[in-house]
């Protein structure tokens, strides 16, 4: 795995995967908004960027996901889209992540071709995550791991897990749920090679400094 982002992406290029802050984005409404915060995001050193917004119809979803991937181009980092094989397409985005109740992760895999990034939500199982690399997953997302401000999941994944994904699976791992500077560092120090992170950079009252926190852990 890479330990840097491909700063040379074009809309056809394969992605590649760094090491750091996963911005996944809040349900705005407010474009704008969303695309000072995310930019403020990737100035303080972000190296990936998902969109989600779980309520957008399809036209807002594609206006602000095209928006995004621009940004995110020039700052050479990937953009990818939560469980929308469509949109993904549509825009050409770097890839997509799905969850447990989304669409396979092989059928994802086989729409997007071998060069997309496909994440996969694998929550607390060691299982799920084999299945997942199995089929084709780019990376592994593992969490809830702390309570959190924006999504209800089970709370609960031990840390441990991390080390034993990385001992048994090939693949970047990513940790979500609740996570602030404070409670991702044991989790990175278990290997964690990314923290997924929404609220602690886009409600932050200075976006680019969490940013830059988040990433000095690494």
């Amino acid at each position: 795995m890479s330990t840097s982002v491909n700063t040379s992406m074009s809309t056809s290029a394969t992605a590649t995967i760094g090491r750091g802050l996963y911005l996944v984005t809040p349900d705005w409404d407010d474009t704008e908004k969303l695309l000072r915060i995310s930019e403020q995001a990737l100035q303080g050193g972000a190296v990936m960027l998902q969109y989600r917004h779980k309520s957008a119809d399809a036209a807002q979803a594609l206006e602000q996901a095209g928006a995004l991937l621009a940004l995110c181009r020039r700052y050479g980092v990937p953009m990818i889209v939560n469980d929308n094989v469509g949109l993904c397409m549509a825009i050409d985005a770097d890839g997509m992540h799905v969850g447990g109740t989304d669409a396979a992760v092989a059928t994802v895999r086989t729409a997007l071709g071998p060069e997309k990034i496909v994440g996969a939500s694998c929550y607390g199982s060691l299982v799920l995550a084999q299945q997942a690399a199995a089929a084709g997953a780019s990376y592994l997302a593992f969490g809830g791991f702390y309570p959190s401000q924006v999504k209800q999941y089970e709370v609960g994944t031990p840390p441990e897990l991390i080390a034993q994904v990385k001992y048994a699976i090939a693949l970047p791992v990513v940790v979500i749920g609740g996570m602030n500077v404070d409670n991702a560092a044991p989790l990175i120090a278990q290997g964690a090679d990314m923290v997924a992170v929404i609220s602690s950079v886009y409600a932050a009252a200075e976006p680019q400094a969490a940013a830059r926190a988040f990433a000095g852990l690494w």
